[in-house]
């Protein structure tokens, strides 16, 4: 059987091309990532100057997180029904311009809102290169890019915060805000010129809106309890009755939706892959080491170690190390011998390995030791998060490459909120008990301090996020060790989470790794199918009963395959 040249076939294909289609986005992530990143380092000092406590600290990250999460499985839908190009420079428009208008937030609840709209473009972001990527390359030839992208990761995750310290230390941490904007511009020019996709057929749409607000529903009301129990209300109380019913509805409710919808957002069939099942459940413990990570680390170097800005950028570089070494490693060698499992179990025993360390720092943990635990946080993470996207589109249908991309993105999005959240109030509930344990030694810093004593004692009362290093060396030691002490204990939220990732991951169906693009695969599909003779489609239907089988149901344990695949 003679097939039909491939869009992007093996000619095309050629290191050249490929680089030249990933430019743009590669650029569009590295806007996403400086922009999230360049104001991590700074958020400490922000939430000081608009006068927030440590759950608007939670909040402006839940925020983000909270709507990245949400979007997500939306634009991964809309990519399999819309062209995939332009949605990805609307992300980008969508994100830029949301954190530009953060830059002139007046109060917490201000940047908390343009966080939230950020969020959105930022699902964008995270679905649409995932799938953008499995049109341009195969899954057995992406280990050899991974290094790029590896690398703008850790660019941004690095140079981001450095970058944010330099400019809040300079010129004020607005200007952090604008920072992504020339970028942007770039990325949209870059990607219009470079990106060229196959054309993929029209079809009639319709979009499951039901789905969405019930979807944004169900989660909303889920992180909203888990930010404000224990703190605005009671563990059990009427409005964790009302929260957490609302939300257990809101999920049944979408589920039905689902399976009744003639386009659902997340088709729930999905989950007769035992592959993407199981790297749902691993994707979850992923997002709360990445996002919990990175959020609580900075936050720990400037408020328990006394730290600036600039300074807790540079410390968090072990993490990023481990992140970039093991992810370029890694995908070269997955690329190199087609192996992927035994990658994503070390990367589930490190994480836990990581995670289980960094719950027993203090404020005056040797730092050697501090970088060690973060260096095994951050490698764990690089051998999971890209891999387990990976070998869900190699066992996915092609047609749902979207969907099913978004969905693994969408449960890490959704694990680093929630983790991100459950971390913000165990430490904002630890810290609390621990100043009112410690009042004895507040008082006796407070006593030692002169003049200064009564500013120091209404400061301390007013609930903002104190500025630690700009403490009197009394109070500091005792605020550094309250902070330690709170946010390492937030560190063994993360564990058991990882645990559960690595017995996800064992589970794991371990299938070889197709050298086929999205568009390949459904070029030679479509080949395949019009050469079936009717004789043969009547001995398919006679063997199966006279009934045709779903073609989910003959996929869940296996890639789909064709005969071009089986040539090559």
């Amino acid at each position: 059987m003679t097939l039909p040249s491939p869009t992007l076939g093996d000619t095309a294909r050629t290191p050249r091309r490929v680089l030249e289609a990933l430019s743009g986005l590669l650029l569009g992530m590295f806007v996403s990532m400086l922009a999230s990143t360049v104001v991590s380092t700074s958020l400490p000092v922000i939430i000081h100057d608009l006068q927030g406590g440590q759950s608007a600290y939670t909040w402006v990250v839940t925020a983000t997180l909270l709507t990245t999460a949400i979007s997500t499985p939306i634009w991964g839908k809309l990519a399999d029904l819309f062209n995939r190009k332009v949605l990805f420079q609307l992300a980008i428009v969508i994100f830029v311009l949301a954190t530009a208008a953060a830059g002139f937030s007046q109060t917490p609840e201000m940047l908390i809102g343009f966080r939230a709209v950020q969020g959105l473009g930022a699902g964008g972001l995270a679905a649409l290169s995932q799938v953008l990527m499995a049109d341009i390359i195969s899954p057995r030839e992406r280990g050899r890019y991974m290094g790029l992208f590896g690398a703008v990761m850790a660019v941004a995750t690095v140079g981001g915060p450095l970058l944010g310290g330099v400019i809040t230390d300079a010129w004020g941490w607005r200007w952090n805000f604008y920072v992504a904007l020339p970028f942007a511009v770039a990325a949209l020019l870059i990607v219009q010129r470079t990106l060229t996709l196959p054309a993929h057929p029209r079809r009639k749409v319709s979009i499951d809106y039901t789905g969405i607000v019930l979807l944004s529903a169900a989660v909303s009301l889920l992180l909203i309890w888990i930010t404000l129990a224990g703190d605005s209300f009671d563990w059990w109380s009427a409005p964790t009755a009302w929260m957490v019913g609302g939300a257990v509805v809101a999920t049944v409710l979408f589920v039905l939706v689902e399976l009744r919808a003639k386009e659902p957002l997340i088709p729930l069939s999905l989950f007769r892959n035992r592959t993407f099942t199981l790297a749902v459940i691993a994707s979850l413990a992923t997002g709360i080491a990445m996002f919990g990570a990175s959020i609580y680390l900075s936050q720990y170097m400037q408020l328990a170690r006394g730290a600036t800005p600039t300074e807790a950028g540079l410390m968090t570089i072990p993490m990023i190390a481990g992140l970039l070494v093991c992810s370029v490693v890694g995908g070269a060698l997955i690329t190199r011998f087609g192996h992927w499992k035994p990658f994503l179990v070390v990367g589930a025993v490190l994480m836990i390995a990581g995670a289980s360390l960094l719950a027993t720092i203090h404020y005056d943990t040797d730092f050697a030791l501090v970088s060690l635990y973060m260096f095994l946080l951050g490698a764990g993470v690089g051998l999971t998060m890209q891999n387990l996207v990976l070998v869900v589109q190699n066992t996915s249908q092609p047609t749902e490459i979207g969907v099913a991309s978004s969905g693994v993105t969408f449960f890490r999005s959704l694990g680093g909120t929630v983790g991100v959240a459950v971390m913000g109030a165990a430490v904002a509930s630890r810290v609390t008990g621990l100043v009112s344990d410690r009042t004895g030694d507040i008082r006796a810093a407070l006593a030692t301090l002169g003049d200064q004593a009564q500013t120091w004692a209404t400061a301390l009362q007013s609930g903002s996020l104190p500025q630690v290093s700009a403490m009197p060396q009394a109070l500091r030691v005792v605020f550094e060790d309250i902070y330690a002490n709170g946010i390492s204990h937030s560190f063994l939220i993360a564990v058991p989470f990882a645990i559960l990732s690595l017995g996800a991951i064992l589970f794991l169906p371990n299938k070889p790794l197709t050298r086929m693009t999205t568009s390949e695969r459904i070029a030679a599909s479509e080949a395949d199918l019009a050469t079936v003779s009717v004789p043969e489609a009547m001995d398919t239907l006679a063997t199966a009963g006279g009934v045709r089988l779903p073609d989910d149901a003959k996929d869940a344990e296996e890639p789909p395959t064709t005969s071009h695949d089986r040539k090559r």
